[in-house]
């Protein structure tokens, strides 16, 4: 048991608004990455775990705080728009649509050996299958891009198919759970005009970006401006990344595809962001994030994994989720000339989720769509794929020199 100036500390229907667990959050973030350094781990694993710790295990940090659930919000919206930076479109231009398919070719994979692996399961509807075969073949882009930034492989050619597969895999599946689950409430109705509606407003805002980047381009040189004292630059980047959150909130759509679309709209618009990039990670990386790591330990629910027909049926869901992504993978990838362990560290990176699955589960269970075993199962492999994922994806794919030339973008 916690000792009672901890246990005092963690009372109060906000819990992170007392002082000491704030304290302990802001110190954690700042060391988590020094002592991942040194037991050579990535520092989102040392972070969910430190989550778990205070959370769950400590009973330190209560789940829920409005402080803490604001900023670890504001940090996956952070993580999600800075992901769409991560996608190279010039690079992608350059490769034609090959990388593109091959990033489709590979999604299209993970839902067909879904299709078949969650079949084995005791299924009650079509629409349950479905909604696992979405919940399986999501990725996470909030693992993917640290994975890929802390081992220097974003600009590599396997970097960046893992990065669009993750895109698709995440976004697609996002969108077919919310179709879905549209459908299942309330069959075909006007919810269903929500996606093209946003993703209307993403190509109206291209056009008009991009007509007054061409017309006005000594305004938008600012934007960019290291000196600029009134960071102009930052300032336009949280508006469009709350505008697009606000907007997807008010068409019912998940905030998480508004975010992300935000970063993608930006970095089509303007390829090379330059210093703004940096300070953006800057702040972004260096607080928020990690409170929103932080934070999946926190909510994590150690009470439902103790019944063993629960740890049973989550297992055979984590062997399936993991079972689609690897296989499909070494097949695919072998096949455009990847080393089988490029191919598996891919898979395996790929088999990564986060809190998403999380929420997604729980829409599950509210539709009916999942048991309680399921969801069970849904919350374990956020927990083992988080922390296994980037370690062996780094164990496979080893961080790359530095300084690498152009060469290593093919590696």
């Amino acid at each position: 048991m916690a000792p009672p100036w901890l246990l005092g500390a963690a009372e109060g229907t906000e819990g992170i608004a007392t002082p000491v667990p704030l304290i302990v959050i802001a110190a954690a973030a700042f060391l988590i990455p020094l002592v991942s350094g040194r037991l050579r781990v990535p520092a989102i694993v040392l972070e969910i775990l430190f989550g778990v710790l205070v959370g769950p295990v400590l009973g330190f940090v209560e789940p829920g705080g409005e402080l803490l659930g604001f900023l670890a919000e504001l940090g996956l919206f952070m993580l999600m728009f800075l992901a769409g930076f991560e996608i190279d479109f010039t690079r992608l231009e350059r490769q034609g649509p090959a990388q593109i398919l091959g990033g489709l070719g590979l999604f299209g994979g993970f839902l067909v050996a879904a299709w078949f692996g969650v079949g084995l399961l005791d299924l009650q509807s079509i629409e349950q299958r479905f909604f696992l075969v979405f919940l399986v073949s999501a990725s996470a882009i909030g693992l993917v891009v640290p994975a890929l930034r802390a081992t220097r492989r974003t600009g590599t050619r396997l970097g960046q198919l893992i990065l669009i597969t993750a895109v698709f895999a995440e976004v697609l599946s996002l969108v077919g759970i919310v179709v879905l689950s549209v459908v299942v409430e309330g069959g075909v109705g006007w919810r269903l005009f929500s996606i093209p509606a946003l993703l209307a407003l993403l190509g109206l805002l291209l056009l008009v970006l991009r007509w007054a980047a061409w017309w006005y381009p000594e305004r938008f040189e600012r934007l960019f401006r290291s000196d600029d004292p009134d960071e102009m630059g930052i300032r336009a980047s949280l508006a469009l990344l709350f505008v697009f959150v606000g907007v997807s909130t008010l068409l019912e759509i998940e905030a998480i595809l508004g975010a992300f679309l935000a970063g993608t709209l930006f970095t089509f618009v303007f390829r090379d962001p330059g210093p703004l990039e940096s300070r953006l990670s800057g702040f972004a990386y260096g607080f928020f994030i990690p409170v929103f790591f932080i934070n999946v330990g926190i909510d994590f629910p150690l009470r439902e994994l103790e019944e063993p027909e629960v740890i049973l049926e989550a297992a055979a869901l984590i062997g399936i989720a993991f079972a689609i992504k690897v296989i499909p993978s070494l097949i695919l990838l072998v096949l455009r000339r990847f080393s089988v362990r490029q191919a598996l560290a891919a898979g395996l990176l790929l088999a990564g989720q986060l809190s998403v699955i999380i929420a997604l589960a729980d829409l599950g269970v509210d539709l009916g769509l999942l048991t309680t075993g399921e969801r069970a199962g849904a919350i374990m492999l956020v927990a083992v794929s988080a922390i296994a994922a980037p370690v062996a994806f780094r164990a496979l794919a080893p961080p790359l020199a530095r300084a690498a030339p152009d060469a290593a973008t093919d590696r």
